[in-house]
């Protein structure tokens, strides 16, 4: 048998774990959501157009980072979401991104949550507490990987809006 080769943790692989474990197992074999799927599209669109002013899909290594921004000679990253509904797996995605840039480069930095459609935005910070669940997202985020079928569809507040509801429930 043959062993399937998984890509490497990533922010997106956090961020669909926290949400839901089946849609980490179908991201990680490169099984796309719904590309035209209305929060998709709208997601993408925000992505490219808004804070125009600050760098936009700046890749480090093995992850890709939303935005970044220097105000006052101090670099800050950022992390854009259409919404703030799912501010905790945001928010971890985040915080896995500073761990991956104090880890890897020995970058201390700064992160923002950004929430342009509600003018909101929320500052993340990295700490021991913080580490810690990042370490945990990331072995969890492996074990799913590495399951050699999806996890179970379990319904939940996410599956409505979800771009991979026809992998689950069709």
């Amino acid at each position: 048998m043959i062993k399937e080769s998984l890509p490497p943790v990533n922010g997106t692989l956090i961020w669909y774990y926290t949400i839901c474990p089946r849609q980490a197992w179908l991201m990680a074999r490169q099984m796309t959501p719904d590309e035209n799927d209305d929060n998709v599209v709208l997601g993408r669109f925000l992505h490219e157009k808004a804070y125009s002013r600050d760098r936009h899909e700046v890749q480090v290594g093995h992850i890709k980072i939303d935005l970044v921004r220097g105000p006052r000679g101090e670099v800050v990253i950022g992390e854009i979401k259409k919404s703030s509904h799912a501010r905790e797996s945001a928010r971890l995605q985040l915080k896995y991104y500073l761990y991956i840039l104090k880890k890897n480069y020995g970058l201390n930095l700064n992160g923002v949550l950004l929430f342009p459609l509600e003018k909101e935005k929320e500052e993340v910070t990295l700490d021991a507490a913080g580490i810690e669940e990042v370490e945990r997202a990331i072995e969890g985020v492996r074990a799913v990987a590495g399951l050699p079928l999806p996890p179970p569809p379990v319904k939940t507040k996410w599956c409505r809006p979800c771009a991979y509801a026809e992998y689950c429930w069709a």
